[in-house]
C-alpha cells in the first residue's frame, strides 16, 4: 500500500480548472493532488528573429516555483533546474502543434507552481496544453486564425520504481525516495515526445523500462481523455 493508499498504478486526484484568470488568451490551473500549478499562455505578434519570415510560429514555455510553493520559502530567481524544466515543458508543447500553422506568431506559456508536491512539471505540461488549446480556439472564435494548430492532446506523468514496485504519479514522499524516477510525454495518440529517466539507486534492466512506460502509458491515457473532455466545448466568452 502507498502511502496516501492509491494503487501502484493509480493516478492521484487530479482536475483542470479553465480560464483561472482573464487577463491572459488562455489560462488553466492544474491539480494533481496537493500539487498545483497556474498555466497562462500569452499570444505575441512577433517571433524570435531566427524565425522571421519563414512562415512558422513559435511556443515557448517559462517555470518558476512561487515563494510559499514547498515548506521552505523559494527565493525569486531563475535557477538552473527551472531553465531545464522550462526547456522540456516548451520542446512538449511545441510538438503537439503545427508551427506552420500560427505564421508570425508566438505564444509563452508560464508555469508558475503555487504548491509542491511532486511531479511539477508533468503537471505543467498537461495544464499548459490546455491553456495553449484555448488560447488558440480563442483566436479562431475572434477570426484571427482559420484552422486549429492543435490536432491531439499531450499530457505527461512521473512514475517510479518504490521499494521494488512500479509506482504513477508520484508524491514528494515517494519522488525524493524513489529506486527509479521517470517523466513520461506522450500524445493522445499514444506517441513519445520526451522519456526521462535515472536510476537514483542502482541501474534498471529493460523489463523494469518497459514496466514503467507501460504504467505511464495507462495514466497519460487517462489525463488525455480528460483533455478531450475538457476541451470538447470551446472556452467562455469573455467580457470586452
Amino acid at each position: 500500500m502507498r502511502v496516501d493508499g492509491r494503487k501502484h498504478n493509480e493516478l492521484r486526484p487530479f482536475e483542470f480548472e479553465r480560464d483561472f484568470t482573464e487577463m491572459a488568451n488562455g489560462s488553466c490551473l492544474v491539480t494533481f493532488g496537493k500539487t498545483r500549478v497556474l498555466c497562462t499562455a500569452s499570444v505575441d505578434e512577433e517571433v524570435p528573429r531566427w524565425l522571421r519570415d519563414t512562415g512558422r510560429g513559435w511556443v515557448t514555455a517559462e517555470y518558476s516555483m512561487l515563494p510559499g510553493s514547498s515548506p521552505e520559502r523559494v527565493r525569486r530567481k531563475n535557477s538552473g533546474r527551472s531553465q531545464e524544466i522550462q526547456r522540456l515543458i516548451g520542446r512538449s508543447l511545441r510538438a503537439a502543434v503545427d508551427l506552420s500553422a500560427i505564421p508570425e506568431l508566438q505564444v509563452t506559456v508560464d508555469c508558475d507552481v503555487i504548491q509542491a508536491d511532486g511531479g511539477t512539471r508533468t503537471a505543467s505540461i498537461c495544464g499548459g496544453f490546455v491553456a495553449l488549446h484555448d488560447a488558440f480556439t480563442r483566436m479562431i472564435l475572434k477570426g484571427q486564425m482559420e484552422n486549429h494548430p492543435m490536432s491531439e492532446e499531450l499530457a505527461a506523468v512521473s512514475v517510479g520504481v518504490i521499494r521494488g514496485e512500479v509506482c504513477l504519479d508520484l508524491p514528494y514522499v515517494e519522488d525524493s525516495t524513489a529506486e527509479v524516477d521517470l517523466n513520461v510525454v506522450m500524445t493522445g495518440s499514444g506517441k513519445f515526445v520526451e522519456v526521462q529517466g535515472t536510476a537514483e539507486d542502482g541501474p534498471f534492466d529493460r523489463n523494469s523500462l518497459e514496466e514503467m512506460l507501460d504504467v505511464a502509458e495507462s495514466g497519460i491515457k487517462e489525463i488525455t481523455e480528460a483533455q478531450r473532455d475538457l476541451l470538447s466545448s470551446p472556452p467562455g466568452e469573455r467580457a470586452s
